[in-house]
């Protein structure tokens, strides 16, 4: 059976970048109809918070990512420690006690020399009193012990990778202070938990070459790897998970819709164009890993505000019922009311808004030129309630009054009924009148 994982980590709120990796493990898991888990990295217990967790959940379900098995890793590390004692006693994992600074000392020599900076395995070197000794001083750290050969593999997005191990350093498994580290739990998980795919940033391909190494040790089966293309900002400034940019909460708060971001997430950096769709079935139906290119993908936030329009224009008044229902609208009127405004709304703040514009009346405008203008105007307007012919009517008898035509005649009246000089036709406006208008400043 397919199964893919999100293994996001509980230290800030999750941000668009991260979501790629969730929405593309989740649409290849949907598409064979396999099992796609959420899997917590919180190994780092000191940086790991509850409220992150609760925070990726709630993201996650905003966009309609149902996940089928969610699994900790700070629950399994019985399980790591198993799998190192495994690994130490075949030789594939081995104790070292540099200090960062010495480390940083080391990679500094080896650029100056020329080389690429790897670890010099220098630990391997070092007799059982010489361990002992820098134990009780400093602690220590453990490393995977790479095969120096060329590994290879097809990914599904870059093409064929091959790396030579011996470019790349001994991973670090665990830290001096006891930390388990991604690079081996998460191969220790995938193979537990029989991941048969895995997507996740180019950023990640060092690490993928010695994780396949680390399955491989531990006898399990190598998933199929595609690595995508990195998210920048519109000007190409890389985005931070840190400084809280873009997180998928912010943008929830800011009243973005989840099928926007997940159509244009579903597309951005591929070859297929962008385009609204209306479910996450038909996100899965449509999403193709092989259409998505290496080069790093600009994302900018305003791009979503007009797929959030263009979404929100699409809904039927059932799939805004409660939003229209909290703005006071009536239900005999509600159906007429959605039907006009949904197409003049950037978000769902802005349905209160306009019924207040049709139930009191007051929220239009009028310039100081165009007061007594208006003031003759309204003197001719009947009391509500207005039928579909009631606007032009009232548009004829002000004209023939005032000897206004056109813009000077139409725009005043409409900034005095809405407060704004754009909008839905104002001979569907009239009649959601639920008062006579009473612009304010008259």
């Amino acid at each position: 059976m397919t199964t893919t994982r999100f293994a996001p980590s509980p230290t800030g709120w999750i941000h668009i970048g991260n979501l790629r990796a969730a929405l593309f493990n989740y649409a290849i898991a949907r598409q064979q109809g396999g099992k796609f888990i959420l899997r917590i990295d919180d190994t780092d217990l000191e940086r790991s918070k509850q409220e992150y967790i609760d925070g990726i959940k709630a993201d996650l379900t905003w966009l309609g990512l149902t996940w089928d098995q969610l699994e900790s890793q700070s629950a399994r590390f019985d399980r790591y420690t198993a799998a190192r004692d495994q690994l130490i006693a075949e030789g594939r994992i081995y104790e070292c006690f540099e200090t960062p600074v010495e480390l940083d000392l080391k990679r500094k020599k080896q650029l100056n020399m020329g080389k690429p900076p790897v670890y010099d395995r220098a630990a391997l070197l070092l007799t059982a009193e010489e361990k002992d000794a820098l134990r009780a001083e400093r602690g220590s750290h453990w490393r995977f012990k790479l095969d120096h050969q060329r590994i290879e593999w097809e990914d599904g997005i870059l093409g064929a990778i091959s790396i030579d191990a011996a470019s790349v350093s001994d991973p670090v498994i665990i830290k001096n202070d006891g930390q388990w580290l991604y690079t081996f739990a998460s191969v220790v998980d995938d193979i537990d938990m029989g991941v048969t795919d895995i997507v996740r940033g180019s950023d990640h391909v060092t690490n993928t070459a010695t994780q396949i190494q680390m399955i491989e040790a531990l006898g399990g089966t190598v998933p199929r790897f595609a690595h995508h293309s990195l998210l920048t900002g519109p000007q190409g400034e890389g985005l931070s998970k840190r400084l809280g940019a873009l997180s998928l909460r912010d943008l929830r708060a800011k009243g973005l819709e989840p099928m926007a971001v997940l159509s244009l997430m579903a597309r951005l950096g591929s070859s297929e164009p962008v385009e609204i769709r209306g479910s996450i079935d038909e996100i899965v139906a449509n999403f193709k890993v092989e259409s998505f290119g290496a080069s790093p993908t600009k994302f900018d936030e305003n791009d979503l505000w007009p797929l959030t329009a263009k979404v929100l224009a699409a809904m039927s008044l059932d799939q805004v019922a409660a939003d229209v229902a909290a703005a006071g609208v009536p239900d005999a009127v509600a159906p007429q009311f959605w039907a006009i405004i949904r197409e003049n709304i950037a978000t769902r703040a802005d349905i209160a808004p306009w019924w207040q514009v049709f139930a009191a009346g007051d929220k239009g405008s009028v310039a100081d030129e165009d007061k007594d203008f208006i003031r003759e105007a309204l003197a001719i307007l009947p009391a509500a309630p207005y039928a579909a012919d009631s606007w032009s009517n009232w548009l004829n008898d002000v004209k023939a009054q005032s000897g206004r035509k056109g813009k000077g005649l139409f725009m005043p009246l409409r900034k005095a009924l809405t407060g704004a000089e754009h909008g839905p036709e104002m001979a569907d406006i009239l009649p959601l009148f639920q008062v006579k208008p009473a612009p304010q400043g008259l």
